[in-house]
């Protein structure tokens, strides 16, 4: 797909920020497919596969997470384990003493407010009400909150994970922050200015591109679907830009 971009891209960033985000989200669904990472639709189930997948690989999680069911294939037997219980399937993904701490704490607060261990009552929750009692969850933040609800949930919500913001400062749709880390403010502000109908998509496929070119160091510039249209390439090599590492 051609766009009327110029040699130096103004043209491109001339154009309004909703124009400049639902053509990137054609560009890459057209390379990426809506690809959902494996994620689940039973939204307890769905938290269970994002706690498994914090600061390791793709590999490690999938196969952690197949052990964690395999061990308790009832949440109601994950909520009467203990912690060392738990945390034995979640060895080979690292952090387990602190995740199964963090999930056995979650089983706990579902059973006193559901009666069981259960995310099924946010199917009739709206969009609020379902991201605060998330939130309200032992370790949970809005991140995780966005990433259940629009999984499981098919609301229409953007979580930011570390690829999404690197892409997105890298394309210009949000300033980089001096730290590097984005806020729950910075959250909301790019949430809001991406149209609700493409929230899934731009997620997932910048998920897709930030593994295999969008890299955090080294990034694969000349094989990016999005070059003609991201500020960090130039026809004649890349743009230093440290802040969208």
């Amino acid at each position: 797909m051609r766009l009327p971009v110029s040699k130096n891209g103004k043209s491109w960033q001339r154009k309004s920020l909703p124009r400049r985000t639902d053509e990137t989200a054609r560009i890459l669904r057209g390379r990426y497919k809506d690809f959902a990472h494996y994620n689940r639709r039973n939204p307890f189930e769905e938290l269970l596969f994002i706690l498994c997948s914090v600061q390791t690989d793709e590999k490690k999680y999938r196969e952690t997470f197949a052990s964690l069911r395999r061990k308790f294939p009832r949440f109601e037997g994950l909520g009467r384990a203990s912690a060392g219980a738990i945390a034995k399937p979640l060895k080979p993904g690292g952090l387990s003493p602190s995740k199964s701490v963090m999930i056995r704490k979650i089983c706990a607060e579902l059973k006193r407010r559901f009666g069981e261990v259960t995310l099924a009552p946010l199917r009739r929750m709206a969009d609020q009400e379902c991201e605060a009692l998330l939130t309200s969850l032992p370790g949970i933040g809005t991140k995780v909150a966005r990433c259940v609800m629009m999984y499981s949930l098919g609301r229409q919500v953007f979580p930011v994970d570390t690829h999404c913001w690197r892409i997105c400062r890298r394309l210009g749709w949000v300033r980089g922050t001096r730290d590097g880390v984005c806020t729950e403010a910075d959250m909301d502000r790019l949430q809001g200015k991406i149209s609700p109908r493409w929230r899934f998509s731009l997620h997932v496929n910048m998920i897709s591109l930030g593994r295999e070119v969008c890299r955090s160091s080294k990034p694969l510039c000349e094989l990016c679907s999005l070059r003609k249209v991201c500020r960090r390439s130039r026809p004649a090599g890349l743009r230093k830009d440290r802040r969208a590492g």
